[in-house]
């Protein structure tokens, strides 16, 4: 149906299911199952199917969309696919409003005071789209929604609602002065929108040439009711005048008649005729009467504006989160209790932190003092040469003890099946690895043969080492963890190769552990040997209290880890940050301080290392001199020797197995740890490998079809770049003490009615095809009365043959 302004149509989806996305989503970037948020996404969908059904011109759709939009801002922080979503039901919500105004009945004051407001807050949706969202989808936007589409979208809507204002203000009888200023203002909407829309692709020449047409038509309504104004005031001259430069703009919005709708050329050719009359009508009074000079164009004042029409964004677009809550407009907000992926990385980040810090300057110093210690008995042969004397047939108790700990677990199989574990782990880890580098390969190989194929020039995309520069990184670093692991791993395997007969003893029965210790005489003990003999023996057990203290400090220190839970100050953090900060992000970086505070809890256990270290110190000098006293007590004495040796070898196994065995561990603890790595490598190789032939086949459907509408294009170019070229010739918009002057015609010009045109051959009666037949009485601008022009496209007998 024709119409006097425009509204924006819908965008169209298909039916999807919004909740599978988001479940998928849950899945793989949260720890957090997604059957917890059963009902919420049951929720998701029926907003979304609401929103999708709601492509009518009735007032309830308002509420649903606006739903919808509010709960896609909510979960919809960082994701750029619900970004885009959003984007287009806000676009949606837009075409909803002007398509309301549009529906209203513009004949009274009361529908046009509803309809300016409509396109005002459609107006103050595109803005919110153009300013807010479109520049957070960190991708390129759709070419309908570039800036220069949605700016002539925005100043069209403007323009419409300041011209339904001035319908107001006609209808309720306002002063012509006020009136003109109304005109003047719906004019520079009008020319603001045209001149948006030739620098768009998207926007159709049709409605260029609209918003060209009533750019003129409100210039000639100003310039007329100011003529108005004049006659009141007795400026006869001036009112001549603007007469003459209201009819001239009038001349150049029908220069437009043959792209415009019947209603808005009928609305023309009624202004039209209005000023014709009026104009004649001054012109003769001032001649006759009057006898005012009439002012040349240059020397009439500019038209003050009066502008009525603002964006008006919707408080539920604009804050979103007002509408949300327990007693809000739009219920609770969708999946609260779905932790920012932001919290999880921050308390990742945390973990690895306090892990690092205890870890490193707290219980790996503690075992390598251990170490240090253990390593100076060995080569003291301790306490392999004091046992050998005090106990010459049978085992010492604390070689038995360690026997039975080894075979309680098994001890030889137990580091077999343990390194056979992580071969498996390692060789999963890799193949996961590969499959990632082996996507990303082919990728890059298609991406290449696609621009050997189309050039450079029209395969215009990043290629592939560039578009995903992060994960060609990732693959350097995990190809530098898995070298690392190896060369751990071999360094372990011959750990255990050097000691594995010692384990496979330490692991047999009491008997076959006897067996392989030979047995010595029985020494007589001087009163000088027992003394240095008790004395070592006292400094091995301060050497064995110490190590058991040290393990419970171990422990405890890994309790006290395990312990501290940051979840809840993050959340915290994180809750003061978004009331704080609103419109800000949150970034793992924000809770630095938050971490260094936290950190402060271990600095008093890191004490503990330096107290260990002086204790330890006084411990070996105390063992180097007690074992000094005992070779000399002993010496000369050499029949232990052969026992020594063997017991010194088992002891040294037995502390072989439990390094062993810790390695192992953080084998395991590495491995499981690279999986989940190579595992999110994988997937966003996946995901960038689905995407990157996605867009290649767009990319290819695009070349081939441009390349086909090649020659159907070419016209409409030819036609937007002389609408551009218009506007480029154009003098700015002019300032307030500057006249309103009309665009330089582009167009060749028509021929006049009534003379014969050899190039036109021979017509039968009617008036000239550009007049309508009849124009009727303007509801939308009740300041043009009637104009009736007679005339047809019949031949009248009465009126005999007339040429042109």
């Amino acid at each position: 149906m024709a119409m006097n302004i425009l509204f924006l149509p819908f965008r169209r989806t298909n039916a999807v299911s919004m909740s599978a996305a988001i479940k998928q989503y849950i899945s793989t970037k949260y720890d957090q199952h997604p059957d917890m948020f059963k009902k919420d996404l049951e929720a998701i969908d029926i907003l979304r199917t609401n929103a999708v059904n709601s492509l009518e011109a009735h007032v309830s759709g308002v509420q649903k969309l606006t739903a919808y939009a509010a709960q896609l801002v909510w979960i919809g922080e960082s994701q750029n696919n619900l970004r885009f979503e959003l984007a287009n039901v806000l676009y949606n919500l837009a075409s909803l409003y002007t398509q309301l105004a549009v529906s209203l009945n513009r004949s009274t004051s009361d529908g046009l005071k509803s309809a300016c407001n409509y396109f005002c807050q459609a107006a103050g949706v595109i803005s919110h789209l153009k300013e807010t969202v479109i520049p957070e989808l960190r991708t390129i936007p759709p070419e309908d929604m570039d800036i220069m589409t949605l700016e002539s979208i925005q100043q069209l809507l403007l323009a419409q609602a300041q011209e339904c204002f001035w319908s107001k203000a006609v209808k309720d009888g306002l002063k012509d002065g006020l009136i003109a200023k109304l005109a003047a203002k719906v004019s520079d909407f009008y020319d603001q929108a045209a001149e948006f829309g030739t620098k768009s692709n998207i926007i159709s020449t049709e409605w260029i040439h609209h918003m060209t047409a009533k750019l003129h038509h409100f210039a000639a309504a100003a310039q007329y009711r100011a003529s108005r104004d004049c006659l009141d005031k007795q400026k006869y001259g001036e009112e001549v005048a603007r007469l003459r430069d209201s009819l001239t703009y009038v001349n150049e919005a029908l220069k437009e008649s043959r792209w415009i709708n019947k209603i808005v050329l009928g609305d023309l050719n009624g202004l039209k005729a209005r000023v014709s009359e009026d104009l004649k009508r001054a012109e003769k009074d001032n001649d006759v009467i009057y006898l005012m000079s009439v002012p040349p164009k240059s020397e009439l004042k500019t038209l003050d504006r009066a502008g009525m029409a603002t964006p008006r964004i919707p408080q539920e677009v604009s804050d979103p989160f007002s509408a949300l809550g327990d007693k809000a407009a739009f219920g609770q907000p969708l999946f609260a209790r779905l932790v920012p992926y932001a919290v999880h990385v921050a308390v990742s980040i945390y973990d690895e932190r306090k892990e690092r810090l205890v870890n490193s300057t707290i219980i790996d110093e503690l075992e390598a003092l251990t170490t240090k210690l253990r390593d100076l008995l060995q080569s003291l042969n301790l306490p392999a040469s004091l046992q050998a004397l005090e106990k010459p047939l049978g085992l010492p108790p604390s070689l038995s003890i360690h026997a039975e700990e080894i075979r309680q677990q098994d001890g030889l199989h137990k580091l077999q099946r343990a390194m056979h574990e992580i071969r498996k782990l390692k060789a999963n880890d890799e193949a996961m690895y590969q499959e990632g580098v082996g996507l990303l390969t082919t990728e890059a190989a298609e991406d290449d043969k696609a621009r050997s194929k189309h050039g450079t020039a029209r395969w215009t995309r990043q290629p592939s080492h560039q578009a995903a520069e992060k994960l060609y990184a990732q693959v350097k670093e995990i190809d530098g963890y898995l070298k690392s692991a190896a060369s751990s791993d071999e360094l372990v395997r011959s750990k255990f190769k050097e000691c594995e007969s010692a384990i496979q003893t330490l692991s047999g029965t009491k008997m076959d552990l006897e067996s392989s210790v030979p047995s010595s005489r029985r020494v007589t003990l001087t009163p000088a040997l027992e003394e240095a003999a008790d004395s070592l023996r006292s400094a091995l057990n301060d050497v064995n209290q110490l190590e058991r203290r040290r393990k419970r400090i171990m422990q405890q220190m890994r309790e006290k880890v395990k312990n501290d839970d940051i979840n809840s100050a993050i959340l915290a953090e994180t809750a003061r940050f978004e009331r704080e900060y609103p419109m800000q992000k949150i970034e793992p970086a924000m809770f630095e301080s938050l971490f260094e505070d936290r950190l402060e809890q271990y600095e008093e256990d890191r004490k503990v290392v330096s107290e260990e270290k002086e204790s330890q110190s006084q411990l070996v000098v105390r063992i180097q001199e007690a074992n000094a006293a005992f070779i000399t007590a002993r010496r000369g004495d050499s029949s232990t020797k052969e026992r020594e040796q063997a017991l010194q070898r088992l002891e040294n196994a037995y502390f072989k197995y439990k390094e062993i065995v810790s390695n192992l561990n953080t084998g395991r603890k590495f491995y499981n740890d690279l999986a989940t790595i190579v595992t999110r490598f994988t997937d966003e190789c996946r995901d960038f490998a689905y995407h990157r032939r996605m867009e290649a086949g767009q990319m290819e459907t695009d070349l081939t079809t441009a390349l086909s509408n090649l020659n159907l294009n070419l016209q409409d170019q030819k036609e937007r770049q002389s609408l551009r070229s218009h506007y480029a010739t154009q003098q700015q918009p002019p300032p307030s003490d500057a006249i309103i002057a009309a665009p330089t015609p582009t167009r060749a010009p028509q021929p006049e009615p009534g003379i014969w045109n050899p190039a036109q051959g021979i017509k039968f009666g009617g008036a000239p095809p550009q007049q309508p037949q009849q124009v009727d009485s303007n509801v939308h601008h009740p300041a043009y009365p009637n104009a009736n022009v007679k005339g047809g496209g019949q031949w009248d007998v009465s009126r005999g043959v007339r040429f042109g």
